[in-house]
C-alpha cells in the first residue's frame, strides 16, 4: 500500500508541478494518512470540493455592476479594480484567480488520489467504494469545468480544437517537478464528458448531508450545465429531466421573504441544507456577502446599482406586463432590496450569506466565508429551458419559463412564445446610454435571425437567468457563450451613466482570465491579449 499525501499546499497541482524551486517538497509532510479503507477515502473526498469561489471574480467581470467612484469616497481594493477592468490581476486576494487555480488544482488532485486508492482497494467493483468512486470522477470533472470555463474561451465547435485549453490531470502527480502542456477546450471538455459519463453510473446519495457532496440530483443538474455548454442541447434537455423529475421542486421565495426579516436570516436560511432547491452547497473564504449585503464603503466602489436594476435586471421589463406596465418590488415574492447611501442607490437580493470564522478570539481576527449553491433546480429549470430552445421546443421551453416566473413572482404567468416574440421585436436593443434588458447575441452556434421566435425566447431565459443567478457569477458564463458585447461603465451621484471607460467585444481575448503570473512565471503558456 502506497502512502498518499492529502494536506493541500500552495500551488498543489500544476503550479506546484511547474515550479523549479518548490524546496519544500524535497521532504513529505508529516500530515499524511494510508488511504486503505473507504471511510477515509471518504473523508479525502471531502478536499475534491474547492475552498475558493469563482463567484466574486465572474461577477465584477461580467455586467451586473457599475462604477461608483463618484459617489462612493473610500478607494477601491486595487484587486478589485483590476478585475472590474478586464485586466491581468497582479494583487492577491482569497478570490483571486490566483486561489481559483490553486483551490480547483488541489480538488482535482484530492479526487486522483482518491481514485487511485480505490483502484488499489478493489475498484468500482467494491460496493463500498462504487459511490466515492463516482463521486471522485465528478469532482474532477467539476474543477477542470470551473478551470476550462474561468481561463479558457468558451467552448463552441467552431473554434475550440486550436483555443488553448488546460492540462487534464486525470492521475496524481509523480515526482517533484512534472511538466504540463495546454491542451485545446474541445479535448478539455471531451475529457469531462468521459468522467461525467463514468460518474453518473456510480452516484449515490449516501452521505449524512448530501447537500455537501455529488449527490445523485445535483450530479445531473452538473451534467445538464455541462451539455448546454457543450452545446449538445438534447443531452442537456436529458440530464436536466433526471435532476428536475416529474414537478420540480423550486425555491419558496415567499416563504424566505415572509419568515426571515433582515440580510443575515434570509440569506442563511437561503442556503439551508434541508432546502429541496438547494442541490449542491459549496463554502470559500469570500468577502461576497458584504458585496451583496447593505454594507457601505469600498465593497459598494462597484455595485449593483438601482440604475441597472430599473433597466436591465430586477425591474427590467418583461413580456407578461403590458407595455405601460413597469416591474416593481411588490411583484416579487422575495422583494429585491433596495438602498440608499450617500445618494448611492442600490439594490440586491440577500442570497449570499456573510460569515466570519474567529481563528483569534483575543485579537477579533479570522477569515470571511460564504456558503453558496453550485447548482439549484430553479437554474436547472432555466438550463432545460435553453437547451429545449435551441431544439426548436418552444411550447416546451415556454412551459418552464412560465414556471420560473410563476414561482418567482406573485402572480402566474402563463403566456406563449408568440407574445414573447412580440414583446421583443418591439424592444430596442441595449445601448450603454439607453439600456434595456436585449443585447446583441453573437454565439459561435447558429441561432435564428433577430427578431425571431428561437432570438426573442433566447433573450427572455438570458433576463430571466440574469435575475436568477444575481450575485453567483452565472452570468458571465452567458456572456461568453452568446458573444455579447459589455461596457465598462461610471455611475454620477444620483446613479445615472455618466461615462464609460471601456468594452468587451464579441471576440476580446480578455474573455479568458488571465493564467496567474506565478503560473505564467513557472513557464507555463499564458493567455493571449
Amino acid at each position: 500500500m502506497k502512502r498518499y499525501t492529502y494536506i493541500i499546499t500552495a500551488f498543489l497541482g500544476l503550479t506546484a508541478g511547474l515550479s523549479s524551486c518548490d524546496k519544500f517538497l524535497d521532504t513529505m509532510p508529516d500530515n499524511r494518512a494510508e488511504l486503505n479503507t473507504p471511510e477515509k477515502i471518504k473523508a479525502l473526498l471531502g478536499d475534491a470540493y474547492s475552498r475558493t469561489d469563482y463567484m466574486m471574480v465572474t461577477e465584477l467581470l461580467a455586467d451586473n455592476m457599475d462604477n461608483n467612484a463618484a459617489v462612493i469616497t473610500a478607494s477601491a481594493d486595487r484587486f478589485y479594480e483590476q478585475v472590474w477592468n478586464w485586466e491581468d490581476v497582479t494583487e492577491s486576494n482569497n478570490e483571486s484567480p490566483e486561489n481559483i487555480w490553486q483551490n480547483n488544482w488541489g480538488s482535482i488532485a484530492a479526487a486522483n488520489q482518491a481514485l487511485e486508492a480505490i483502484e488499489e482497494l478493489g475498484g468500482k467493483e467494491n460496493p463500498d467504494l462504487a459511490g466515492s468512486y463516482g463521486e471522485a470522477l465528478l469532482a474532477r470533472a467539476y474543477g477542470h469545468f470551473i478551470l476550462v470555463n474561468v481561463f479558457c474561451l468558451n467552448y463552441n465547435a467552431q473554434t475550440s480544437a486550436t483555443d488553448p485549453g488546460i492540462p487534464y490531470m486525470d492521475k496524481p502527480e509523480q515526482g517533484l517537478s512534472p511538466q504540463y502542456e495546454r491542451s485545446n477546450v474541445a479535448e478539455v471538455y471531451r475529457r469531462i464528458d468521459e468522467d461525467i459519463q463514468e460518474g453518473l453510473k456510480y452516484v449515490t446519495d449516501d452521505y449524512v448531508v448530501p447537500k455537501y457532496h455529488f449527490n445523485v440530483q445535483a450530479a445531473y443538474a452538473f451534467a445538464a450545465r455541462f451539455y448546454l455548454y457543450y452545446e449538445q442541447w438534447a443531452k442537456a434537455v436529458e440530464y436536466a429531466n433526471k435532476c428536475l423529475g416529474v414537478v420540480p421542486e423550486l425555491r419558496d421565495y415567499a416563504e424566505l421573504e415572509n419568515n426571515y426579516p433582515d440580510k443575515a436570516t434570509t440569506s442563511a436560511a437561503y442556503v439551508r441544507s434541508d432546502r429541496k432547491s438547494n442541490l449542491l452547497l459549496q463554502t470559500g473564504a469570500s468577502n461576497q456577502g458584504l458585496f451583496w449585503g447593505n454594507y457601505s464603503g469600498s465593497y459598494k466602489h462597484f455595485g449593483h446599482t438601482t440604475n441597472l436594476a430599473l433597466t436591465e435586471t430586477f425591474f427590467g421589463r418583461v413580456p407578461w406586463l403590458a407595455e405601460d406596465q413597469a416591474m416593481n418590488a411588490s411583484a416579487y415574492k422575495m422583494t429585491p432590496k433596495n438602498y440608499t447611501s450617500s445618494r448611492l442607490r442600490y439594490t440586491i437580493w440577500w442570497t449570499v450569506p456573510y460569515e466570519f470564522e474567529v481563528t483569534n478570539p483575543v485579537a477579533g481576527t479570522g477569515y470571511r466565508r460564504t456558503i453558496y449553491p453550485a447548482f439549484t433546480t430553479d437554474a436547472c429549470l432555466l438550463d432545460r429551458a435553453e437547451a429545449k430552445i435551441m431544439l426548436r421546443d418552444f411550447n416546451g421551453a415556454m412551459d418552464d419559463l412560465n414556471l420560473w416566473a410563476t414561482n418567482m413572482f406573485v402572480n402566474p404567468v402563463n403566456i406563449t412564445p408568440e407574445q414573447v416574440n412580440e414583446f421583443y421585436k418591439a424592444m430596442d436593443y441595449y445601448t450603454w446610454f439607453e439600456p434595456t434588458p436585449k443585447k446583441h447575441l453573437n454565439p459561435a452556434f447558429q441561432i435564428d435571425a433577430e427578431g425571431s421566435v428561437q432570438e426573442s425566447m433566447l433573450q427572455y431565459v438570458l433576463h430571466s437567468r440574469r435575475i436568477e443567478t444575481m450575485g453567483f457569477g452565472i452570468r458571465w458564463f452567458d456572456i461568453k457563450r452568446y458573444g455579447i458585447k459589455i461596457y465598462r461603465r461610471v455611475s454620477d451621484g444620483d446613479g445615472v451613466i455618466s461615462s464609460v471607460t471601456d468594452s468587451l467585444e464579441v471576440n476580446d481575448l480578455r474573455r479568458a482570465v488571465q493564467i496567474p503570473l506565478r503560473v505564467r512565471d513557472a513557464g507555463f503558456e499564458a493567455n493571449k491579449r
